[in-house]
């Protein structure tokens, strides 16, 4: 049965529900599926998929990455449609996993960034190389189609309405940008679920160049890190890289392309690796730290501007950096803790990052950057609620190691 057949059964729906609800779907999206599943509203869309419609234009928008000033285009397909595209790419990335060398991390079915991290910091004598990390520029809006439609048209061969419906789409030239119709070059459409396993599928040919090399490597949509025992091995690689993505039509980000000796500090995917030691990347740090600063600041202006107290402000920011360190959010699957904690191997960066959190609240409950500031004691700071992130890693680490012992004995 093609995978297009396999979006008319309800309980195909119903384990994608199940798994959605399994990596800490939002209520309220929760609810939305839910009542979408029930009311069967992915019907008409797949009858429309099957007789060959024309499928909605995608919308195009620009956004602005919070706290800066880059911009990215990213498009979307309306609700129902794109729900049913979800559980395509769901469906895709499954079925198709085989087609993937062991170095490709990126939305595969029980891998994750973190995987690719811990089996690069595990891999022996990784500190005595040489390695080379290398970001994509604008990947997915820049993928040539007519490069990629007979790489999917192989990949799908056997689902010959799945490759037609997902030609059709690439195909399309035409865009909605605030309700009007333009023609422009999209690439495969970042934001949208196919994309995922579009990106995967486009790089294939790489990432089976190093398994068959056995070199450290790992891929993540974009980024791009790979290890070599010598200066010499590693500059035959890069050179390759290059070549591979000109033939693709895509180019490096030369803002985010680095080399490093062995022994020196490299990173990826947020993490970074030193000396045996793995620690969250300087880049991660400072995008926390931006994070909070801005919080810091704006309930600042809301305590002048409102007439509140300074230990109430603090409390409000200290219930809001709990939640985005501890607590499941809308917008991630992970907490920020779940996602690092389990990786690193030592609180240098969260003594950092701890001592910054204890400035922004001492900054808002005293209303100065003086020292005036450190009347407000770390006692203080406590009583409103804040946890220490070095804290919560050890008593993490230790419930870990509980947990483990726990699991032996009963083997025994």
């Amino acid at each position: 049965m093609g995978l297009i057949l396999q979006l008319q059964d309800e309980a195909v729906w119903k384990r994608f529900y199940e798994y959605r609800k399994a990596r800490h779907l939002p209520k309220a999206e929760a609810r939305e599926l839910l009542s979408f599943m029930e009311e069967k509203r992915y019907l008409p869309v797949v009858e429309r998929m099957l007789s060959g419609e024309r499928f909605p234009l995608p919308r195009r928008a620009v956004i602005s990455k919070q706290g800066s000033s880059k911009k990215r285009v990213v498009y979307t397909y309306p609700p129902d449609e794109n729900r049913v595209l979800k559980l395509l790419t769901y469906l895709m990335l499954r079925k198709y996993d085989s087609l993937y060398a062991p170095g490709l991390y990126s939305f595969r079915p029980g891998r994750s960034a973190k995987d690719a991290v811990l089996r690069l910091t595990k891999k022996r004598d990784i500190a005595s190389m040489y390695s080379y990390k290398a970001d994509i520029s604008n990947y997915f809006n820049s993928v040539d189609i007519p490069l990629l439609l007979p790489m999917m048209d192989e990949a799908l061969s056997g689902d010959p309405g799945l490759c037609g419906f997902l030609s059709a789409l690439l195909r399309e030239p035409n865009v909605l940008e605030s309700g009007k119709e333009l023609t422009e070059q999209k690439g495969i459409m970042a934001g949208t679920p196919i994309a995922a396993f579009l990106a995967n599928l486009f790089l294939k040919e790489l990432d089976a160049h190093f398994a068959a090399l056995s070199l450290p490597y790992c891929r993540y949509s974009d980024d791009i890190i790979v290890f070599a025992p010598t200066r010499e091995e590693l500059e035959t690689q890069i050179l390759f890289i290059k070549r591979f993505l000109a033939e693709k039509k895509l180019a490096i980000n030369p803002d985010k392309e680095y080399r490093t000796v062995p022994g020196e500090k490299w990173t990826f995917l947020g993490f970074s690796f030193e000396n045996g030691a793995v620690d969250i990347a300087p880049a991660s740090v400072m995008k926390l730290k931006k994070k909070m600063r801005r919080k810091a600041r704006a309930l600042s202006r809301w305590r002048d501007k409102k007439g509140v107290s300074g230990e109430r402000a603090a409390k409000a920011f200290i219930k809001a950096l709990n939640r985005k360190l501890y607590e499941y959010t809308d917008e991630n699957d992970l907490t920020w803790a779940r996602w690092f904690f389990p990786v690193i191997s030592t609180v240098g960066s969260l003594r950092e990052l701890d001592r910054y959190a204890e400035d922004c609240v001492r900054f808002i409950a005293s209303g100065t950057r003086t020292k005036k500031r450190y009347d407000f004691r770390y006692s203080d700071i406590k009583a409103l609620g804040y946890r220490s992130l070095v804290h919560e890693y050890y008593r993490e680490l230790t419930e870990a190691e509980k947990h483990g012992a726990e699991k032996d004995e009963g083997a025994v």
